[in-house]
């Protein structure tokens, strides 16, 4: 991609190009922070009103059933396991991330330890997302395990041994954009018997995913990111069902009960992934996920998923490449994986001093990316990152374009320097 003019032609030959307008997207806005927070839908308004002012309002408690309401997290749960290749009635929508996590890695060491009490460890990398790594201390605490982290992914094979029970990856590393071969992974774990659990939240809804032909035990995904299911949108549980009814989880709730309506004083689990729920589903929230998913299924007729991870590295590679040759010699340097099929669908480099400035000064042109902070205590890690998410569904050509050339104006022209972007003591 050369000049604008070639990146307008692509889009113009984009077959996911009309997939855009599902979105409410401000004018002049180039929105690379969908690996974040997915934008609104634009049949998101109406459907939360609907379920506001009718099912509510008028319905009140009869829509429980009139509206299906109490069915949610299984109707919804069938809408992404198409996405991420599980099967019809194996996947809910339940809580948050790290909620599910606590959930199934607490029934995984359960399960793992009661075929080998000597499995002691859960192996995960040190730069895994922070709250997959709190939840797994818990668990360590709890189970009486040492939580093992690997420096760099390319440890991980050799920690898998007869001491390990668990090992938790987000299959898209949020800092770097990495992805892991989900399946090479999981056959090297299980040929140690260790059985695996996967965060999807970089993941669903950016790239093809397929549970079931990986031979995946349990996953786990975030509903506000590339489900545009918005702002603390539910999240997302997937047990393999020759797992699902083995162990409870702790979260022993009553729309896990086995009958939840019989109001029995003892807990019987739901058979298979039903036991995975816990308290009453957040209807309103649910109502507005469920938009989110179906612009994500609105692909299908289209190519689907193969195709959006298709444009999904057009854009990331054209932007990785337009960066480094147009904004060279400013002290950019790609973190992100060249090789495509190493790559999830964002873009990340690193920057000296002033990874925090640039993306200040990027966000008040109107190019919104993302800043996160480097870990000074550990190598790998201590780089600042700045993060470009390119979600297929509504990113253009020529937002890759535009994008990179207010880069190129805001290093020329020393705009990061401005005091307006200095770095704040808290980063959110």
């Amino acid at each position: 991609m050369k000049n604008r003019d070639q990146a307008a032609a692509l889009d113009a030959a984009d077959p996911l190009a009309a997939l855009r307008d599902q979105f409410e997207l401000p004018p002049g806005l180039i929105y690379l922070d969908g690996n974040s927070l997915g934008p609104l839908p634009r049949a998101t308004a109406a459907r939360v009103q609907q379920v506001v002012a009718d099912e509510w309002g008028r319905g009140l408690i009869g829509s429980w059933n009139d509206a299906g309401w109490i069915d949610l997290p299984q109707r919804i749960g069938d809408k992404i396991a198409r996405l991420v290749g599980a099967g019809p009635g194996e996947l809910v929508v339940a809580d948050s991330t790290s909620v599910n996590l606590y959930k199934v890695a607490s029934a995984a060491l359960q399960a793992a330890r009661a075929d080998a009490p000597g499995r002691t460890r859960i192996v995960s990398e040190r730069s895994n997302f922070p709250t997959d790594l709190y939840i797994a201390e818990s668990l360590a605490r709890q189970h009486g395990c040492e939580l093992v982290l690997a420096a760099t992914a390319d440890e991980l094979p050799a920690l898998l041994d007869g001491r390990t029970a668990l090992l938790m990856l987000t299959h898209v590393n949020y800092r770097s954009g990495r992805m892991h071969d989900m399946a090479a992974l999981t056959a090297a774990a299980h040929a140690a018997g260790v059985r695996v659990i996967w965060d999807l939240a970089h993941s669903a809804g950016a790239l093809p995913v397929d549970l079931h032909g990986a031979g995946a035990d349990y996953a786990v995904g975030c509903g506000y990111k590339f489900l545009n299911g918005g702002p603390g949108a539910p999240a997302f549980v997937w047990v393999h069902p020759r797992h699902a009814g083995r162990f409870r989880q702790p979260l022993s709730g009553w729309m896990g009960h086995a009958a939840p309506f019989a109001f029995t004083p003892g807990y019987e689990p739901a058979p298979g992934i039903a036991r995975y729920l816990c308290g009453t589903p957040p209807v309103i929230s649910m109502a507005a996920l469920d938009c989110g998913v179906d612009t994500v299924l609105a692909a299908e007729p289209l190519g689907g998923m193969a195709a959006l991870r298709a444009k999904s590295l057009a854009l990331t590679r054209a932007f990785a490449e337009l960066v480094e040759s147009r904004c060279a010699g400013h002290g950019l340097a790609l973190v992100s994986p060249r090789d495509d099929a190493r790559r999830g669908s964002q873009v990340c480099f690193t920057h000296p001093s002033a990874g925090y400035a640039l993306i200040q000064a990027l966000i008040a042109r109107g190019v919104v990316g993302d800043f996160r902070a480097g870990d000074p205590s550990h190598a790998p890690s201590a780089a600042d990152i700045l993060r470009f998410g390119f979600a297929p569904l509504y990113v253009r050509f020529v937002d890759v374009w535009d994008a990179v050339e207010h880069l190129v104006q805001v290093l020329q022209g020393g705009q990061w320097r401005d005091e307006r972007f200095a770095r704040r003591a808290a980063v959110t």
